[in-house]
């Protein structure tokens, strides 16, 4: 098994297999952090398979300041953040009264389908783990950015203050806050003690 400072050096000669090969290690990582941010299984494989391709295109840039797995999650951040952006420029608000247009001409009634939780406990965890998602979607950037990479990424604050090119007291803040903001609004609504 070849280390990853040898699948670096054949990568950055042109090697793809070695490129693949160093990837594969964060590939699952990467997925989940774009899922974090993009909150469905289509977005965030895609957006994982375009900081993936960004990543390849701009391995040169790779200074070695930091691992690649935090250089290839500061790519995935910028590239799930980005992308919301350009998705909140071009949303138009949508009334639930206005039928949808079909591409055959034809206008169908929308419907909205029952979200309410069932008896099934792998149910209600979904339910709980997309509720956490809106939540996690409300906070500011910087603080979903924080804690999703400590929290669900379980990188080290070094690791996350690299990725988001900040000091470590700054990460420590964010992260901080951010847990505060999400206990209130779980308390508030009484989901937890």
């Amino acid at each position: 098994m070849q280390s990853e400072e040898q699948l670096l050096q054949k990568s950055l000669s042109g090697d793809t297999r070695a490129f693949e090969e160093l990837v594969a290690q964060y590939q699952g990582k990467v997925y989940a952090l774009a899922f974090r941010y993009m909150g469905s299984e289509e977005d965030a494989s895609d957006m994982a398979q375009e900081a993936l391709l960004k990543a390849y295109k701009s391995l040169r840039l790779f200074k070695g300041n930091s691992s690649f797995g935090t250089w290839l999650y500061r790519i995935t951040t910028n590239v799930c953040l980005d992308e919301l952006r350009k998705r909140k420029r071009r949303i138009s608000p949508l009334s639930l009264d206005e039928p949808l247009a079909m591409q055959d001409g034809e206008e169908v009634d929308k419907e909205i389908a029952d979200q309410s939780p069932g008896a099934d406990i792998l149910y209600e965890q979904k339910e709980f783990s997309d509720y956490i998602q809106t939540l996690l979607d409300e906070l500011r950037p910087e603080h979903k950015t924080a804690i999703v990479l400590r929290d669900v990424m379980e990188l080290s604050y070094e690791e996350i203050a690299q990725t988001l090119d900040c000091s470590l007291g700054t990460v420590k803040s964010r992260i901080s806050r951010a847990r505060d903001m999400l206990r209130k609004k779980l308390v508030d609504r009484e989901l937890i003690p």
